[in-house]
C-alpha cells in the first residue's frame, strides 16, 4: 500500500452513505494522512427546500475549518458556486477553492501532496496545489446525471483528465470513453467490505425491528432511490404477487407515484450503514432494477457487490458491469422477466444469506483494491516527483 504520503482527496460529502470514494480513503489513511474535501458540486441547485437546506448546511460547515474525522482523515467543506457552466462562477471558484484548500494544507502541514480527485468540478484547482501527483478517478459519467449542466461537466473533465499523471476508471464503458483523453487509463473495478456484508449470513443477527413483522418472501432493495432505479419493475411485482413484501431502503430523490396504492410496498427511507447487514437479513431476494441509459451503462453499482456480500440470491438489469458477474447474478431486461427470475430462485428454495455465496466476494475486498492501485502508482512513479504524462505501462484490469 502506499506509505507515508500526504493527500488531498476531492469527493462527495464525507457524512453521506460510504461510496467507493470514502472506502478507498479509509483504507489510505491507514499509512497515509487524507485531506478530504466536500462535493464541489455537480448539478446545478435550484430553489427547492433540499438545496435551500443543502447550502446552508454547507456554509456552517465552512466556518466550522478542516476537522479530523477518523484515524488521519480531516474534512474541510469548501464554499463555491455551483453554477459550471458560468465562467464568472469559475473565476471565483477557482481563486476561493484554491485559496481555502491551500490553506488547510498549511494548517495540517502537507508536503508536495498527492490530489486524487473524484470529481470534474475540481479541474480548475487540481494541479496547482504543489502536488507531485495528480489522479482523477473516475466512478460515473458525470456528465448524464439529471441537473447537471452537461457541456460546463465535460469541458472540466476533458481539461482534468488531460493534465492528470493518471486516469483510474471503474467500468470498462468508462475506459473505453475516458483513455483517449490520457493514455495511462487504469481500470480498477469497485470493491466491497466482505467482513461487513458477511454478517448478515450469521445466525446471531436479526432482522431489524421495523421490518421484522413483513410478510415472506421479501424482495428488497438498498441505495439512493433516484431517477436511475426503474420504479416499474418494483410496481409490477409488487401489484402481480400481493403476497410478497417489496422493502425499499434509502433516501427517495424521484418521483414514486407509481408505487402509490401498493400496500407490500414499503419505503422505510435512509438506515446507516451499519444496520444494513440486519436488513440483508430480512431479504429473502435482492434485486438491482435500473433504467438503461447512458449515466446506468458506464456504472458499476456499488450495491450489487453488497448483496452479494451478504449472500443474497439477486436479480438485476444487465448492465456491462453486472454481466461479468456472470451466473451469481440473475439477468432481468422487463419487469415481466423480473418477476419470473426472482419466483425462480424462490421455487428453487434459493432464499435469504447464504455463506457460500458470500466466500465468493472475498476477491473483490477494497482491502485489495486500494493494494491494486498502490501498485499502479507505484510503477508509475516510481521516483516520487510528478513529471507530468507519464509513460504508458501495462494495464491493470
Amino acid at each position: 500500500m502506499l506509505e507515508g504520503n500526504d493527500i488531498i482527496c476531492f469527493a462527495n460529502d464525507w457524512d453521506g452513505d460510504p461510496l467507493s470514494k470514502k472506502h478507498i480513503a479509509l483504507r489510505l489513511a491507514q499509512k497515509n494522512r487524507v485531506l478530504w474535501v466536500n462535493s464541489t458540486g455537480n448539478r446545478n441547485p435550484t430553489a427547492s427546500v433540499r438545496d435551500l437546506r443543502r447550502a446552508w448546511k454547507k456554509l456552517r460547515q465552512f466556518f466550522r475549518g478542516c476537522r479530523p474525522v477518523a484515524k488521519n482523515i480531516f474534512v474541510f467543506a469548501p464554499l463555491v458556486i455551483p453554477f459550471h457552466g458560468n465562467r464568472a462562477a469559475r473565476w471565483v471558484n477557482r481563486r476561493l477553492l484554491a485559496w481555502s484548500v491551500r490553506r488547510a494544507c498549511r494548517k495540517l502541514g502537507f508536503q508536495k501532496p498527492i490530489t486524487w480527485t473524484f470529481v470534474p468540478s475540481s479541474a480548475d484547482v487540481a494541479g496547482s496545489l504543489g502536488e507531485r501527483l495528480l489522479i482523477y478517478h473516475c466512478v460515473d459519467e458525470f456528465s448524464k446525471f439529471t441537473g447537471t449542466d452537461e457541456a460546463a461537466i465535460l469541458e472540466m473533465e476533458h481539461g482534468l483528465m488531460e493534465k492528470a499523471d493518471m486516469v483510474v476508471v471503474s467500468s470498462t464503458r468508462l475506459y473505453e470513453t475516458k483513455q483517449r483523453y490520457n493514455p495511462n487509463t487504469f481500470l480498477v473495478t469497485h470493491g466491497v467490505d466482505v467482513a461487513h456484508f458477511r454478517k448478515a449470513c450469521l445466525p446471531a443477527v436479526a432482522a431489524p425491528a421495523d421490518c421484522s413483522e413483513l410478510k415472506h418472501p421479501v424482495i428488497g432493495f438498498f441505495g439512493l432511490i433516484a431517477d436511475w432505479v426503474d420504479l416499474e419493475v418494483v410496481r409490477h411485482l409488487a401489484a402481480s404477487r400481493p403476497q410478497w413484501s417489496l422493502l425499499l431502503i434509502g433516501d427517495v430523490q424521484t418521483d414514486t407515484s407509481a408505487l402509490r396504492g401498493l400496500s407490500n410496498v414499503h419505503l422505510l427511507g435512509r438506515r446507516s450503514y451499519q444496520s444494513l447487514p440486519a436488513y440483508c437479513k430480512a431479504f429473502d431476494v435482492a434485486i438491482l432494477p435500473f433504467v438503461v441509459n447512458d449515466l446506468t451503462v458506464a456504472a458499476n453499482p456499488l450495491k450489487l457487490r453488497e448483496y452479494l456480500a451478504a449472500g443474497l440470491p439477486v436479480v438485476a438489469t444487465p448492465l456491462p458491469e453486472v454481466l461479468k458477474l456472470g451466473a451469481l447474478v440473475r439477468m432481468a431486461r422487463t419487469p415481466g422477466e423480473f418477476l419470473n427470475q426472482v419466483e425462480a430462485l424462490l421455487n428453487e428454495g434459493k432464499r435469504g444469506p447464504d455463506p457460500a455465496v458470500s466466500v465468493l466476494m472475498e476477491r473483490e475486498s477494497w482491502d485489495q483494491k486500494v493494494e491494486d492501485l498502490s501498485g499502479i502508482i507505484a510503477s508509475l512513479n516510481g521516483d516520487g516527483q510528478r513529471r507530468g504524462r507519464l509513460l504508458p505501462v501495462k494495464r491493470a484490469a
